[in-house]
């Protein structure tokens, strides 16, 4: 079933691959890198992309045997804490299929307003007899991590990571990356991207596709759009070579519309329904 293929923390990281920067002459980007000539810097960005009050509802459809099932729902929202942002995102399963398999999966990120760098994050998971509770706290300049976690009746395990260069974690990504510009980058090239994710740091690329002129979304009309096609993690969720098809507004909201992707049995679809307290009206809508 959808809830033994799909955990929401790789929803929120399919989600979060979605926008991630590149030149605008279309070479590869070095995350690790500080500020060049094309003002790309992972330190440190401006927000012009979301408000606070903004919210995002998705859908989550699984296919298994040629027949779409609808199966839960994530909600990602923004609050403006005064000199941060609180980005949170909520998983659930319906109640039709609870009685096999109930989800409750919560995760929040508080960033530096100025920076939209993770000053604090938590992962909160509770799926069928799994619980994990999971804060992670970020130095200064994020390149340290202290990890506190707790799975189910085990003890609090407390670990300190020195990672690679300025990191985001999986929420406080997504909405960096909303900010980034993708009308100079060619169809075809790949770039590297990098997460904190589950106590390591993970190396995936994404490749740029183009745009697509109209782009039907159920329930929501018809869409200019951006699609991109980023490589997914192997394990017990996605297999080795897997890649997944997103698409995204084409306007200065940058929003995720459509995600598509393979699993270990069957396929997984997340589609957009509803949103609220977006920066932007969505002028790539086609009517």
């Amino acid at each position: 079933m959808f809830v033994q293929h799909f955990h929401l923390t790789n929803f929120i990281l399919l989600v979060s691959l979605l926008f991630l920067p590149t030149r605008p002459n279309g070479q590869s980007v070095d995350l690790l890198e500080g500020p060049d000539s094309s003002g790309f810097n992972l330190c440190s960005t401006q927000n012009t992309a979301f408000l606070g009050g903004e919210e995002v509802v998705y859908k989550i459809y699984y296919n298994w045997n040629f027949v779409w099932l609808s199966a839960g729902e994530v909600t990602f929202r923004v609050e403006d804490q005064g000199s941060t942002y609180k980005f949170t995102a909520r998983g659930r399963t319906y109640s039709t299929y609870e009685w096999f398999f109930k989800v409750r999966d919560y995760y929040e990120a508080t960033v530096d307003k100025q920076t939209l760098k993770p000053i604090h994050t938590i992962r909160d998971v509770k799926e069928g007899g799994y619980s994990l509770h999971e804060e992670v706290s970020y130095s200064p300049n994020s390149m340290k991590a202290t990890s506190r976690r707790k799975r189910g009746r085990h003890d609090l395990e407390v670990r300190h990571f020195d990672l690679s260069g300025c990191v985001h974690d999986i929420l406080s990504a997504l909405y960096y990356t909303r900010n980034q510009q993708y009308s100079n980058l060619r169809k075809g090239f790949t770039f590297p991207v990098k997460v904190f994710l589950d106590r390591e740091e993970y190396p995936l690329t994404v490749e740029y596709q183009g745009p697509v002129h109209q782009l039907e979304v159920r329930g929501q009309g018809n869409f200019k759009a951006l699609s991109f096609s980023p490589q997914t993690i192997p394990g017990h969720v996605f297999e080795e070579g897997n890649r997944m098809q997103i698409y995204a507004t084409d306007d200065q909201n940058h929003l995720p519309l459509l995600i598509e992707s393979p699993v270990s049995v069957g396929s997984v679809k997340a589609v957009l329904k509803s949103y609220k307290g977006l920066r932007y009206p969505l002028s790539s809508r086609i009517h």
